[in-house]
């Protein structure tokens, strides 16, 4: 029997509910997700500010700036708006969790216990990795991509970067190595609902290294410091991916899908 295939004894049998009243509940967890975030974004405000946000994400790019040198903007609203967007996205980060939980509790009453023991642990998963890629990016690649670049700038250029345009950099970047380092999840999910197996994920590995590169070529700035700093992680995340897959398939089948025929 397939994995997915429904159990004899039906679990969600006389669970059904309205379709108002499904819309009701997704109303309110919209609700308590938007609340959770206007709160955090809020405290945010209050402590530590907008202003010292900004100065937190800047101060990778700062610390390889000559001695002296500030941020410029050339827009007259920027130097407002540009960190209010910050802290925007600072509380929705913050209230992530409460967030995904709303949406998981409104999915969970409709999966069966075997459903629920692969969604719930890929959300968490999936959460933390791209928090993950994001700290990468920030604590380490950041730093060596600044570096170079300063290295390679004349010294008749005075570097006066733009606080709007260094907003877009880093979100790409962010974005980006995020994403990257959600292939774990990305591998698990392909392998349990059955579009390619464990095996033939590992026989691709060779293709996938490849693609890495090719990957991080393009996203990253031209300097191979970045560059290996995404494709060596989306590698070995890969053969993290691969090992989770195995477990996962297995821990989160159908209660009679591991049943022998009988004679």
């Amino acid at each position: 029997m397939s994995s997915f295939q429904k159990p004899d004894h039906d679990e969600l049998a006389g669970t059904e509910q309205p379709f108002v009243s499904h819309l009701m509940e997704l109303r309110d967890r919209l609700l308590r997700a938007v609340i959770a975030i206007a709160v955090c974004f809020g405290v945010l405000c209050l402590y530590p500010g907008p202003g010292h946000l900004y100065d937190l994400l800047a101060a990778p790019l700062i610390s390889h700036l000559p001695e002296g040198t500030k941020m410029i903007a050339t827009n007259v609203i920027a130097p407002f708006f540009v960190p209010i967007k910050i802290t925007m996205l600072a509380g929705f980060l913050l209230a992530l969790p409460i967030v995904l939980y709303q949406a998981w509790a409104f999915v969970a009453p409709g999966l069966y216990s075997h459903e629920k023991r692969l969604v719930m642990p890929l959300v968490i998963s999936s959460t933390l990795l791209f928090f993950a890629g994001v700290a990468f990016c920030y604590f380490f690649v950041f730093g060596q991509v600044f570096k170079f670049i300063q290295s390679f700038a004349p010294k008749s250029i005075t570097a006066a970067p733009d606080i709007e345009a260094y907003l877009g950099f880093v979100m790409n970047m962010f974005i980006a190595f995020g994403a990257a380092f959600e292939v774990p999840v990305v591998v698990v999910v392909l392998a349990r609902i059955g579009i390619v197996s464990v095996e033939k994920l590992r026989e691709w590995r060779g293709y996938f290294i490849v693609v890495a590169f090719i990957v991080a070529a393009v996203i990253t700035p031209p300097d191979i410091v970045s560059q290996l700093a995404l494709a060596i992680p989306m590698c070995l995340l890969y053969e993290l991916g691969l090992f989770a897959a195995t477990y996962f398939v297995r821990s989160t089948k159908a209660p009679d899908s591991d049943e022998n025929p009988p004679a």
